[in-house]
């Protein structure tokens, strides 16, 4: 693929070049989304019904303008995975809390709900590809197994802490070398790079929810005990940071390959 044809790429898709930024934005998010939903439903104490309905009904408005937005918005994009972060963090806690299923059982069910939509996916495109996306009905299952996998990744990063009893940095020292084992196998196998993405994206997830624990549980439970509404602004500007700097890079690349379109 030429710079230009990767240029045309970068401009019709409507999800996030998969680059080191990227993941480091994700991580971010999903720290972000587990002290926003704590915050939420704890420190301000709405519970858990009224959290996941007030975190829902915004990501439902996000979401509305992300797909329905035709050009690639990188601010509605990353508002968008920080959404399915924080209503993830709402639906791991309210099927463990409110339904009083459990960690276990709740990343069953979240587990299965995956395969069903990653299979869903599968059958009707024969391909699970993220980058990059153009059809709006592809996007809609994209954003769908997004917020699946999150909260997938949010039950079982509670199910590590709560129920196998491993301290929050345990937990995340855990998410983190399956995450650095993906990473591995992605440059020295030559096993199936979209596989591997899913494998990575929703190890993110346990990772930013134990890590985000950590941030903020008490110090008798292992955690630093930092107030949820300053860890989530801290999160929240170092998101920005990266952001800026992504986009930064994509306006450079952009303006080159333009450049040497009219040459």
């Amino acid at each position: 693929m030429t710079s230009n044809q990767s240029s045309d790429v970068e401009l019709v898709s409507k999800t996030g070049q998969v680059t080191l930024a990227f993941w480091i934005g994700k991580v971010l998010a999903t720290t972000l989304g587990e002290t926003a939903g704590d915050f939420i439903s704890m420190t301000l104490d709405l519970g858990y019904y009224v959290g996941l309905g007030l975190t829902f009904a915004a990501l439902v408005i996000i979401l509305s303008l992300q797909v329905w937005s035709k050009p690639f918005h990188a601010l509605l994009f990353w508002s968008a995975i920080i959404a399915t972060t924080t209503v993830g963090t709402e639906i791991s806690d309210f099927i463990d809390r409110s339904l009083g299923l459990g960690y276990m059982i709740g990343s069953l069910i979240l587990l299965t709900g995956l395969f069903l939509s990653l299979g869903i996916w599968y059958l009707r495109e024969h391909d699970l590809r993220v980058y990059p996306i153009v059809r709006r009905d592809v996007e809609v299952l994209f954003w769908l197994t997004v917020l699946v996998s999150n909260s997938l990744g949010t039950a079982f990063g509670d199910f590590l802490t709560d129920n196998l009893g491993l301290s929050f940095l345990q937990g995340a020292f855990i998410t983190a070398g399956v995450i650095g084992l993906v990473v591995a196998l992605h440059f020295i196998t030559r096993l199936n790079d979209i596989l591997l993405f899913w494998f990575a994206f929703i190890f993110t997830r346990p990772f930013g929810a134990t890590f985000g624990d950590f941030l903020t549980k008490p110090l008798d439970k292992g955690g630093m005990n930092l107030p949820r509404g300053y860890a989530s602004l801290i999160t929240l500007a170092l998101l920005v940071l990266v952001l800026l700097s992504s986009q930064r890079r994509r306006s450079l690349r952009l303006q080159t390959a333009r450049t040497q379109a009219s040459e």
